[in-house]
C-alpha cells in the first residue's frame, strides 16, 4: 500500500496533518457547492471505465450509518461532520478512531454528486479505520447503510495519493461525471515527517454507485 506504517513508539494524526486535509475539503465545497459540476473524466454520465460495472442511477437522498469496506475488513459507524470555527470540517474525534467522518453539508453516498468521508489512518499505538485504504484496488466493492434502510453498493474506479504541494482539492474531491452518484474515501497517506508532525499527501478512493438493496433486517 502507499500509506504509512506506524513507528514503533506509534503516533498521532496531528491537528496540522487534519488541516491541510480538511482545509482542502472546506475550499472544494466552498467552491461548487450548489453549482452543477461537469464531467472531470470525459466519460458521459453512466459510464464506466473499461472492465468495471455500470452506473446505477443515483438514489434519494439518506443519511449514512455504516460504511463496509470488505476487502480490508473494515465495518465502521458513521457519523456527519460540519465546520469548526475556523471553517474547516471537523475530523472524528480522536478518540473514535474506528470512525467514519461524512460531511453533512454535501452530498448523501447514494445521491447524486460526489459524498466525502474522512477517517484517521493511525493512533498513538496502533492503525486506526483507513489504515489500510491505499491498498483497495479498482472493482473492489463499497457498501454504505443508510437510515432509510438501504444499502448503496459502490465499485471502486481508482485509487490515488495527492502531494499537498500544488494540491487541486476540486480535482481529488469534485464529481468526475455528471449526474453520477460517487463516493470518495479519504485519509492522509504518503510519508509522515515527525519533525513537522504531518504526513505527506492524502489517500483518495474513488467510487461510484453500481447497486441498491435492502439493510438486512431493515423494516419494510
Amino acid at each position: 500500500m502507499s500509506g504509512p506504517r506506524p513507528s514503533a513508539g506509534g503516533r498521532l494524526l496531528t491537528f496540522t496533518a487534519w488541516s491541510v486535509l480538511v482545509l482542502g475539503l472546506w475550499l472544494w465545497g466552498k467552491e461548487i457547492t450548489g453549482v452543477p459540476a461537469g464531467p472531470l473524466s470525459g466519460r458521459a454520465g453512466g459510464q464506466a471505465a473499461p472492465g468495471l460495472p455500470a452506473a446505477r442511477a443515483p438514489l434519494t437522498a439518506a443519511m449514512p450509518a455504516r460504511v463496509d469496506v470488505p476487502s480490508l475488513g473494515v465495518q465502521a459507524p458513521v457519523i456527519a461532520r460540519g465546520l469548526d470555527r475556523q471553517g474547516a470540517i471537523e475530523p472524528p474525534p480522536y478518540e473514535l478512531p474506528g470512525t467514519v467522518g461524512w460531511w453533512g453539508a454535501g452530498p448523501a453516498p447514494g445521491a447524486a454528486g460526489a459524498a466525502l468521508m474522512v477517517g484517521h489512518v493511525d493512533t498513538k499505538s496502533k492503525p486506526a479505520v483507513f489504515f489500510g485504504l491505499g491498498s483497495v484496488k479498482p472493482g473492489a466493492k463499497i457498501r454504505v447503510a443508510r437510515a432509510d434502510g438501504t444499502v448503496a453498493e459502490f465499485t471502486v474506479e481508482d485509487v490515488r495519493v495527492y502531494e499537498r504541494a500544488g494540491f487541486d482539492p476540486h480535482k481529488a474531491y469534485g464529481p468526475r461525471v455528471e449526474g453520477r452518484s460517487e463516493l470518495r474515501l479519504v485519509t492522509c497517506g504518503g510519508t509522515y515527517d515527525k519533525a513537522a508532525g504531518q504526513y505527506s499527501a492524502n489517500v483518495v478512493v474513488s467510487a461510484y454507485l453500481t447497486g441498491a438493496g435492502a439493510r438486512p433486517g431493515a423494516a419494510a
